[in-house]
């Protein structure tokens, strides 16, 4: 009778610890999501700068064809000439720089792609793991139904002696 007992509160401690570690995968997995949430926003927010940095390089591209085509006119005085070349020069800064920044951003969007990955990776093992011990906990509590089903059918086996 007092190993049944002895046995009874070691099922239930075990049952309390495996809700525990459920709980605290659970934690996990919100915690996880959240991350993952915060990556697609940043993703967004990248996306949002590539469409900006295209926009400006496009303005920055027409620009300079603009300029190019002045140039080629030669309609201009030398002044003007060196100062279209001047502006022609500043414009190609503009676009290198447009250009770093396109690909900067491109590579950060890719990290960002890759991060995300891995913690979409990482929330599917977390919710396997989750679904693990969810099982375990229920085949611990059929265990315990079971076992108090036989405690019964003891006692009352007992008490008909």
């Amino acid at each position: 009778m007092e190993k049944i007992k002895e046995r009874l509160q070691s099922l239930r401690a075990e049952a309390d610890n495996a809700v525990a570690r459920a709980e605290e995968a659970e934690a996990k997995n919100k915690k996880y999501e959240q991350a993952l949430l915060e990556k697609d926003q940043e993703i967004t927010s990248l996306q949002h700068k590539i469409s900006v940095l295209d926009a400006d390089l496009e303005k920055a591209e027409g620009k300079l064809a603009d300029l190019k085509s002045a140039q080629e006119d030669g309609e201009q005085s030398k002044t003007a000439n060196e100062g279209l070349q001047r502006k022609i020069q500043l414009l190609e800064e503009e676009l290198d720089a447009a250009d770093k920044n396109l690909k900067e951003a491109m590579d950060k969007l890719r990290q960002v792609d890759v991060k995300a990955e891995h913690f979409e990776r990482q929330v599917t093992r977390l919710e396997q793991e989750r679904d693990q011990w969810e099982k375990k906990y229920e085949e611990a509590q059929e265990k315990y139904r079971e076992s108090k089903r036989e405690l019964d059918e003891l006692v009352a086996t007992m008490e008909g002696l």
